[in-house]
């Protein structure tokens, strides 16, 4: 029973809808509506085995698995890589009182796109506002703005934004010129200074998946379309073990972080939810929860990391109060 339990919320993480009570087989095809999950039509073969989804109008349902398929893992061709998915607006939303800097999320992003371990397109920095503000740990990914820098300084159209909210690059169309780069205020773009690996060349190249990527371009988070297509959470969401990041659908108001999902409107403005950088007119889809109710101590955080990782931390606090002793392994030996 205990690792029924286990391997149903294994199974919940991974999906991008949840739960509920069950139903017969009109009753499903009335209530998921546009679901990213599609009817089955082996209906009458049902299986015994429930899968709990969200319907589009916020009810928490379960029905058999032989009701639904989720989409084939196919190939998106660079031109329909350009179109999105219809009817979604999506967007993410990072609960800073829960991370801990476990890393999970970095580690899941750069085996999922085949980077580099020094190549990281989810980056996390340890912030501090002030002398007498208490640090705390910030993911940042690419925040898909709705007016994107990035976007109208592209001298090729290599970089582009799509119906649901997504920001992509095509490297194939990309020349390595870095304007990108220094338009996006939020330096989330970072250039591929190698080759892909000879794993990554095995794949046909699409902005959906992002590799192989060529040498002498630039790269990103890109959301990851190609994991949205099957119904699931982006890499990073799924690997994250306390949760903190929400992803979901503004048109549907609706995100999940595998294990709880709510309202996006309910929980933006419950937790006081605010987007970095605000000003800039840039309108990101990443929205951030402030870390007024953290669950860790910000130095759980630095617990057994690479000491190069580390030393990146090294002048992040300004307070005499909070200390971090990186070089404490040198110091013994």
């Amino acid at each position: 029973m205990e690792n029924k339990e286990k391997d149903d919320n294994k199974s919940s993480r991974r999906g991008f809808l949840k739960l509920g009570a069950g139903l017969g087989a009109a009753a499903v095809a009335s209530t998921l509506g546009s679901s990213l999950f599609s009817l089955s039509a082996a209906a009458n073969s049902e299986t015994g085995e429930k899968v709990k989804v969200l319907t589009t109008d916020g009810q928490l349902i379960e029905i058999d698995k032989a009701y639904i398929e989720k989409s084939k893992d196919t190939y998106i061709s660079r031109d329909e890589s350009h179109k999105g998915i219809p009817a979604r607006k999506f967007v993410m939303v990072i609960d800073l009182s829960k991370c801990k800097n476990a890393r999970k999320c970095v580690d899941a992003c750069q085996e999922g796109h085949h980077l580099p371990h020094d190549h990281e397109w989810m980056r996390l920095y340890l912030l501090q506002e002030s002398a007498n503000t208490a640090p705390y740990w910030f993911p940042r990914p690419c925040f898909h703005c709705d007016n994107p820098m990035c976007v109208s300084v592209c001298p090729v159209g290599a970089t582009y934004k799509r119906s649901d909210g997504i920001v992509l690059i095509d490297n194939e169309r990309c020349i390595g010129c870095k304007f990108c780069m220094t338009g996006c205020p939020y330096s989330v773009r970072v250039f591929h200074w190698k080759a892909p690996s000879e794993e990554a060349k095995k794949e046909k190249y699409s902005p959906e998946k992002g590799f192989p990527a060529q040498e002498g371009t630039v790269g990103k988070c890109i959301f990851c379309p190609d994991m949205l297509r099957k119904g699931e959470l982006p890499r990073c969401a799924q690997a994250c073990p306390m949760g903190v990041i929400y992803f979901g659908d503004l048109v549907e108001d609706t995100v999940t972080n595998g294990t709880e999902t709510i309202k996006f409107s309910d929980l933006v403005r419950d937790r006081g939810g605010y987007r970095y950088l605000e000003s800039l007119g840039t309108e990101p889809s990443v929205y951030y929860l402030p870390p007024s109710t953290r669950q860790f101590p910000y130095e759980r955080g630095l617990e057994g990391l690479d000491e190069n990782i580390k030393d990146r931390y090294k002048n992040a606090i300004r307070s005499n109060n909070f200390s971090i002793d990186v070089d404490k392994s040198q110091k013994t030996k």
